[in-house]
This record gives structure tokens, C-alpha cells and sequence, in this order.
């Protein structure tokens, strides 16, 4: 029997997801499916992340960019890659025009599968948008979904539920715990004296450097809790756009650059707290391993991986301007007891997202997807 072929494509590659992809293709290789990755170079504020790399043996896609009304459109030729495979797994995104023309015909040799968050959280999309979306994401054979509310999202829009997996998208949430445990109280000990952290006083921010993110605020925050707390300080760990607002910020915020996994370990070792005032997604992930609760605010941007926190058990969510998210934090710092509660939480629930669990759950729907088992 010929073994089937399926290939995601992705708008650009980045470390994090490569744990994924190998897990992932373990999982099909038992199940006489083998996995390819395409994906093109990133663009626009992607760039200034800088967390792309290249993975050897992957398809490099050609990709045009153009701007419309303020929207950015993509096109990427996916005909002679469809024609190569039994399956395509797409980004659900309405600005990707390569998914068009494969799912506007109602009879396809290859299938092709939706992974997205279900609806849209990173902007506000108008009506037309919005049924535009649900369109889309109807016309493909399968849909994988970040979380459970988008799995709901998939079935509303008309998918049957029998053709919609839930992934709880993660990372290597596992080996990311097991590097937080390696770390060695000397290690600990020669980072504070580096950046002059005090047991108990230190906070951590680690993602990139954008506008959602609410860089200023986040700042605005590290002094007020610096005033409330005297000797705090707020590592950033990151990269992006607004890079040049925090190397300026001085006073209690100390930015140390873009973090790799074993930078994240010894950095979520040191800090009592991570804050994230902004859009929360897979760092949500990324305090679980590290045992560092989150501190978040209430804000209509967040990503699907928002899900997994539960305000006062492994996370605190504050509503309210950056003084009220201070006096949250302060509040924290002060009560070891509640810290302790919280960083037991999230131990817990490092081992409910991982990327291993992730990979069953998509190698089980696309094992139905190329089989035509729903």
C-alpha cells in the first residue's frame, strides 16, 4: 500500500515549532504517513522578531506581498505542491490567498485541512470579514483548532464535528521544565549578580517586542511596582519593533535579548513572576514549565492559549490601568503563600500542554483526513 503524504505549509519557520514537527512525524510515520514542511520567509513585523530559521529538507515557498486598504495579502503558488500529496494542512487565514482556489473546488484529489485559531483574535474584523471566515473555514475537508473555543468556532461556522480537532496548542513545555529543574542554584546566584536581581523582587517578560504586546504599558508597570517595592527589577527577554522603547527604559527594567529555551530556563529559575500585560498566547505555556506565574489584564486581543489560565489558581488577571496592574503584582511579591499556590498550579499544568500530547491529537485527525475516516 502507497504511503499517504501530507504537507503543512506555513508562512515562515521558527524554532519553537520544531519539537512539534519531529514529534508529529513520528506519530504518522506509525500510521504509513509521511510529513513534509513548506513554508516561505517571514515578512513585515515578523522580521524584526527575528526567530526565523531554516529547516533543512523543508519546501521553500515563493511568496508576494501586497498591501490593500491597509491589509496585507498573500500569495503563495501551492498547485504543483497540491498535485504532490494526498493532504495540505493551510494557516485559516483570510489574507493567505493560496487557500482560495484549492478550496473553491467542490472536487479535489487532495484534501486540504484549515489550522487556525477559529475566530480571528489579534484585530477586530467587520461583518463581511467575519462571514467570510466561517465561509472559508466551512469549504476545507478538516479543521485543526489552537483550543477548544475554537473548535466551537469551526462547528457554528457549519463543520461537522466529526471533521474538527482540538490540538491545545503547545511547547516543549517538557523539556523546558526539565532544563527550569536543571538549573543549578549557582547559575541562579551569578545571574542576580549580573543584573543586580533581588530573591523575590524580580520579574520576567518573555516575548517579542510588538504593539499588542503593550510594551508601554508593561514598562509603565515595572516602575510603578519598583515604587511599591523597592529593589524590584523586570527582566525582558525579546525582540520586535518597539526593541528601542525597552534598551531606553533603564531604571528597573533590564533587557537582555532575544531568549533561547536554555536562556528561558535559567531566567523563569531567577524571577518570581512573569508579566504579561498584552496579547497572551503560547506564553502562557512557557510560565507553566517554568513554574513562574503569569500576570495578565484583561484585554480583548489575547490569543487562543489565553484559555488555559484560570484567574487565582495558576494565573492572576487584572482589570485596570498599569498603577492597578502595579499594586496587583506588589500584592503577589508580598504574599509567598499565594505565589507558592500559584507556581503548584502550574506545575501541574505543564504536563497537560505539551507537544507530544499536541502531535496524537493532529495525527489522529489527519490519519482521518487522508483516510477519509470521518
Amino acid at each position: 500500500m502507497k504511503r499517504a503524504r501530507v504537507v503543512f505549509v506555513q508562512p515562515y519557520m521558527t524554532s519553537y515549532r520544531l519539537p512539534f514537527y519531529a514529534r508529529l512525524a513520528d506519530q504518522l510515520g506509525e500510521r504509513e504517513i509521511d510529513l513534509a514542511i513548506a513554508h516561505s520567509a517571514p515578512t513585515g513585523y515578523w522580521v524584526d522578531r527575528r526567530d526565523s530559521i531554516t529547516l533543512p529538507g523543508a519546501i521553500e515557498l515563493p511568496q508576494r506581498d501586497w498591501w490593500i486598504g491597509g491589509r496585507r495579502i498573500v500569495w503563495r503558488p501551492l498547485g504543483a505542491l497540491a498535485r504532490s500529496c494526498d493532504a495540505l494542512v493551510l494557516p485559516q487565514a483570510l489574507h493567505q490567498l493560496d487557500a482560495y482556489p484549492l478550496l473553491a473546488r467542490r472536487r479535489r484529489r487532495t484534501r486540504v485541512a484549515l489550522w487556525g485559531h477559529g475566530r480571528t483574535y489579534s484585530m477586530r474584523h467587520r461583518m463581511p470579514e467575519r462571514w467570510a471566515k466561517a465561509a472559508l473555514t466551512r469549504r476545507a475537508d478538516w479543521f485543526f483548532a489552537y483550543t477548544d473555543a475554537g473548535g466551537e468556532y469551526a462547528v457554528r461556522a457549519g463543520m461537522p464535528p466529526q471533521r474538527v480537532t482540538v490540538v491545545q496548542n503547545a511547547l516543549d513545555s517538557r523539556s523546558l521544565a526539565s532544563a527550569r529543574d536543571a538549573v543549578t542554584d549557582a547559575e541562579v546566584a551569578a545571574l542576580r549578580e549580573r543584573y543586580g536581581l533581588n530573591p523575590g523582587l524580580t520579574g520576567l517578560y518573555i516575548g517579542g517586542l510588538d504593539r499588542n504586546k503593550r510594551i508601554p504599558f508593561l514598562l509603565a508597570a515595572a516602575e510603578a511596582i519598583a515604587r511599591r517595592v523597592p529593589g524590584f527589577r523586570l527582566l525582558v527577554a525579546g525582540d520586535g519593533a518597539q526593541r528601542d522603547l525597552v534598551a531606553a527604559a533603564g531604571g528597573p527594567v533590564v533587557h537582555v535579548g532575544h531568549a533561547h529555551d536554555g536562556d528561558k530556563a535559567l531566567l523563569g529559575a531567577a524571577a518570581d513572576v512573569m508579566l504579561m500585560p498584552g496579547t497572551v498566547g503560547l506564553c502562557a505555556v512557557d510560565s507553566f514549565a517554568l513554574r513562574t506565574p503569569l500576570v495578565t489584564c484583561v484585554w480583548p486581543l489575547h490569543s487562543p492559549e489565553f484559555e488555559y489560565l484560570e484567574d487565582g489558581r495558576n494565573a492572576l488577571v487584572v482589570d485596570g490601568d498599569a498603577d492597578c496592574y502595579a499594586a496587583a503584582v506588589a500584592a503577589l511579591l508580598a504574599d509567598p503563600d499565594r505565589l507558592a499556590s500559584l507556581r503548584r498550579a502550574c506545575r501541574a499544568d505543564a504536563t497537560r500542554y505539551t507537544v507530544e500530547a499536541m502531535a496524537i491529537r493532529f495525527a489522529r485527525g489527519l490519519e482521518g483526513l487522508v483516510h477519509g475516516s470521518a
